[in-house]
């Protein structure tokens, strides 16, 4: 599921709610932003259950959060409030209980009514995929390729033409069809047909 996750298109946000522990947080990982109610509970408790991480939790937490704070998450199994996961940088925002769903849909409707879906699915791939690359100059490629093609696309004119008018952007172009031929520029990982 979490590869699911970080392969799709489109922005995922997580609204966490209440306790959200082991797979109940690690599922969030992939996910773009993360927003937690004053309510939720958050813990990697696998060490105190004598099991490890799961779900690709061991790649994605340490990018998000860095090494130190994924190391004592994840080392004492401890359950924490919402509020450490916003100091941690785990969740981008704390709001009360009930404004979390209106909050999580308001986010979602900003980007969906304000930018070019393309721009956001080549940016959250690009940003994801190169979280591991040994130098920026890969990043640098791939952000001249994305640039050049972008820049001449339909989506590109609307945006300029709409800024221009002052008006709001219609973008014409879809993910489901119109991304570069360059997409997906990463190496397919299919799954290992065996296991040691």
């Amino acid at each position: 599921m979490t590869l699911r996750i970080f392969d799709m298109k489109k922005p995922v946000i997580a609204a966490i709610n209440g306790p959200a522990v082991g797979f109940g947080i690690t599922f969030t990982l992939p996910m773009d932003i993360r927003i937690a109610s004053s309510s939720a509970r958050i813990g990697f408790v696998f060490a105190r259950r004598g099991v490890v991480p799961e779900a690709c939790s061991t790649w994605f937490l340490p990018r998000l959060v860095g090494m130190s704070q994924a190391a004592e998450w994840v080392y004492t199994g401890r359950v924490f409030s919402a509020e450490e996961a916003m100091a941690g940088r785990l969740v981008s925002r704390v709001v009360a209980p009930d404004a979390l769903l209106p909050t999580a849909r308001a986010l979602a409707r900003e980007i969906a009514d304000n930018t070019s879906a393309i721009s956001v699915t080549l940016a959250r791939q690009m940003m994801w995929k190169l979280l591991g690359a040994d130098h920026p100059m890969d990043a640098h490629r791939l952000d001249s390729q994305a640039m050049f093609w972008t820049g001449r696309s339909a989506d590109a004119r609307e945006g300029i033409t709409a800024f221009l008018e002052k008006r709001q952007a219609r973008f014409p172009l879809r993910p489901s069809a119109d991304l570069p031929p360059f997409y997906p520029w990463w190496p397919s990982r299919p799954p290992s047909a065996s296991r040691d």
